[in-house]
C-alpha cells in the first residue's frame, strides 16, 4: 500500500519513486491525505536528491491530474507561451492577440507578481473592469469567439501546485528545478495545451542569474513537456536590463499600446514576440519554420490584426469597449512622478534589474505579503538602457508614486540599481539559446 512516509523515505536515501507513487502523492497533496509535513519533507528531499527526467514527467503528470484538465474542440491548435519572469516582460499581452490572428487559440493561464518580477494579471488589472477570473463555460464562448483569453488559473486547475507551492515558499526549496519545472508545466498543460514556447530569463532582473542555470531549467522543462505530450521549445533571453523602458503595471500596459498601436514601437518587445511566436507557430504547424513564423507574428502587429484581437479580448473580459482607440485616457496615472539623476558621467554599464522589481514592490506596485491591494499606478518609467550615455544630474528613469516621500525613497533605490562607468559595455543579445 502506498504512503507517504516511503515515498519520502526512499527519495532520502537516494531512490526514485515509481510513476504510479509519485501521481498518488499529487494526489494526496490536492485531497489533504498527505499532511503539511510530509509535503515540506517530499520538498526536501527533492530539493536535495533529484527526481530525473522520469521522475519529473510522472510527478508534472500527477499534478497536472490532480484536478480538471480541459480539453478543447477547435478548428486550430491549442497554442501557449510561459515565462519564468523578469522585469518590464509585458510580452504576453501581445504575444497572446498576434498568436490569434495566426489562427492559433490561446487559453493564456497567467500568474501575479511574484518577488520582484510582475505578474501578467495584475498587468491586465490595470484596464479598468478588466476581469481574469472567467468560468470555464466563458471561456470556452470567448476562445471559440476571439481566440485568445487571459486568465486566473480556477481553483480546480492543478490543485496539487497550489499547495506545494505554499510548502515551497516556506521550506526552503523554491530553487528545485524538478519542482519549478513540475509547478510550471503542471498549470500549463491542464490548459489542454497542444503546443508550449518557453521564456526562460537570465541576468541580473531573472530568477536563474547564470545561463548556467537557465539552461538546466530549460532543458529541464523541455524534456519534461515533451515526456508529457506537449510539443514545447525554449528560447534562453536576457534580462541583465528590463525589456521595456517601464516597470509596474499600468506602465507596462501603456508601452504594450503603443507597440500594439504602433505610436512608439519597443524594438526589444517586438523582436522577443516575435521570436517567441515564431516557435509556437513553428511547433503547432501553423508556420513551416520559427523564422517564418516570426514573420508572421511581426506581420499580425504591424496589420493592427494583433491590436484588434486585443481589444475584442479585453472589451470581452470586461474593460473599455474603445480601449484601443482610447488607451490613454483609461489608464491610471500617478499623482507624483519624480525624475532620476544619474549620479555620474559615462555610460550604463550594469543595471540590478531585481533592485529595480524591489523599487516596484515598495512603491506599492507589487505584494510584500499574500493579500496586498496594489496600487496599479506606481512603477518606473524611461528606464535607460545598458550601453547608453549618462550624464551627472540628467534623468535615468522616471519614478510614478502615490506620494513624494514614497517616490525619494525609489530615485535613491533605482541610482543604487545603475553603474555608470567610463566605458560602453558590449550590448546582451536578446535570445541568447534556442533549447528543443
Amino acid at each position: 500500500m502506498t504512503d507517504a512516509r516511503s515515498i519520502i523515505v526512499r527519495l532520502r536515501d537516494g531512490g526514485q519513486p515509481t510513476a504510479d507513487e509519485l501521481a498518488w502523492f499529487a494526489q494526496g497533496l490536492a485531497s489533504g491525505v498527505v499532511t503539511d509535513a510530509q509535503a515540506g519533507a517530499f520538498a526536501m528531499a527533492v530539493l536535495l536528491r533529484g527526481l530525473g527526467e522520469a521522475g519529473r514527467v510522472a510527478l508534472t503528470r500527477g499534478m497536472r491530474d490532480s484536478g480538471k484538465v480541459l480539453a478543447w474542440d477547435m478548428p486550430g491548435p491549442i497554442v501557449d507561451k510561459h515565462s519564468t519572469g523578469g522585469i518590464g516582460d509585458c510580452v504576453s499581452l501581445l504575444l497572446a492577440p498576434a498568436l490569434a490572428a495566426c489562427g492559433a487559440y490561446v487559453p493564456m493561464i497567467s500568474g501575479r507578481g511574484l518577488g520582484h518580477t510582475g505578474g501578467t494579471l495584475d498587468k491586465l488589472e490595470a484596464i479598468p473592469g478588466f476581469r481574469t477570473g472567467l468560468t470555464e463555460d466563458a471561456l470556452r464562448v470567448q476562445l471559440k469567439d476571439i481566440r485568445c483569453a487571459i486568465v486566473a488559473a480556477s481553483a480546480e486547475i492543478a490543485p496539487a501546485d497550489k499547495r506545494l507551492y505554499a510548502i515551497r515558499d516556506v521550506s526552503g526549496t523554491v530553487e528545485s528545478v524538478d519542482l519549478i519545472t513540475a509547478s510550471i508545466l503542471s498549470k500549463k498543460l491542464a490548459a489542454g495545451l497542444e503546443a508550449l514556447v518557453l521564456d526562460v530569463k537570465c541576468g541580473s532582473g531573472a530568477f536563474m542569474k547564470t545561463p548556467e542555470r537557465a539552461e538546466e531549467l530549460a532543458r529541464a522543462l523541455v524534456a519534461t513537456a515533451q515526456g508529457a505530450g506537449c510539443m514545447t521549445s525554449a528560447l534562453i533571453t536576457d534580462m541583465s536590463q528590463p525589456l521595456a523602458t517601464a516597470a509596474g503595471n499600468a506602465l507596462e500596459v501603456i508601452e504594450v499600446m503603443e507597440t500594439l498601436t504602433g505610436t512608439s514601437v519597443n524594438t526589444a518587445l517586438w523582436d522577443l514576440t516575435a521570436a517567441l511566436g515564431g516557435e509556437a507557430l513553428a511547433l503547432a504547424g501553423l508556420a513551416a519554420d520559427p523564422e517564418d513564423g516570426a514573420g508572421r507574428i511581426a506581420q499580425a502587429l504591424e496589420s493592427g490584426a494583433a491590436a484588434e484581437i486585443f481589444g475584442r479580448m479585453v472589451a470581452a473580459q470586461g474593460g473599455p469597449q474603445d480601449f484601443v482607440e482610447r488607451w490613454p485616457d483609461r489608464l491610471p496615472s500617478a499623482p507624483v512622478v519624480m525624475e532620476v539623476p544619474a549620479l555620474a558621467d559615462g555610460f550604463i554599464a550594469a543595471i540590478d534589474g531585481e533592485a529595480l522589481g524591489h523599487a516596484v514592490v515598495h512603491l506599492g506596485g507589487g505584494r510584500l505579503r499574500e493579500g496586498d491591494k496594489l496600487n496599479l499606478s506606481v512603477g518606473l518609467s524611461d528606464l535607460a538602457g545598458l550601453g547608453e550615455e549618462a550624464g551627472a544630474g540628467v534623468p535615468i528613469a522616471m519614478v510614478h508614486a502615490a506620494t513624494e516621500d514614497a517616490a525619494r525613497a525609489a530615485v535613491r533605490a533605482v541610482q543604487a540599481a545603475y553603474r555608470i562607468s567610463d566605458a560602453a559595455p558590449d550590448e546582451p543579445a536578446l535570445v541568447l539559446k534556442r533549447i528543443a
